[in-house]
């Protein structure tokens, strides 16, 4: 048996709002398929580069009452960073709330708008650590 990774599905209740936090992270729409007889749209983002490691947006256009208040049923999504303190100064300076912050110079979390959880990894290890995100505390979930 052989497996291929395709994407990661996420049920999301805007659209736009979810592309343009998709966008703050880095990644770019892959491709969309608009179904008129299913009444949805599916976006897919990925990094530069790494097309082939999409996150897939689902948007029921009717709305999604069965979405979960906390979209926690799948876990959360990774991606490494070059520089996670810029990373997170970005986000917060594009009013993320970042939820875990980066104390350690290795790990942050953040969360969409739909409340999918978004762990951040600095690549190559961890930085020194360095204020405001060493005294900083926890927001929320994450």
């Amino acid at each position: 048996m052989s497996l291929k990774y395709l994407h990661t599905m996420v049920r999301v209740k805007d659209l736009g709002a979810n592309i343009a936090f998709y966008e703050l992270l880095g990644l770019y729409e892959t491709r969309r398929y608009e179904s008129q007889e299913g009444r949805f749209t599916l976006v897919f983002m990925a990094p530069k580069g790494q097309e082939d490691c999409p996150i897939e947006l689902t948007y029921n256009w009717d709305g999604d009452d069965g979405l979960p208040s906390d979209s926690r049923h799948f876990g959360h999504l990774a991606y490494s960073v070059a520089n996670i303190y810029e990373t997170c100064q970005h986000l917060m300076d594009n009013g993320v709330t970042i939820n875990r912050p980066p104390r350690d110079g290795r790990m942050a979390f953040v969360r969409s708008p739909d409340n999918v959880s978004i762990e951040l990894l600095q690549e190559d290890g961890n930085l020194p650590p360095a204020e405001p995100w060493a005294s900083m505390g926890n927001t929320g979930h994450w």
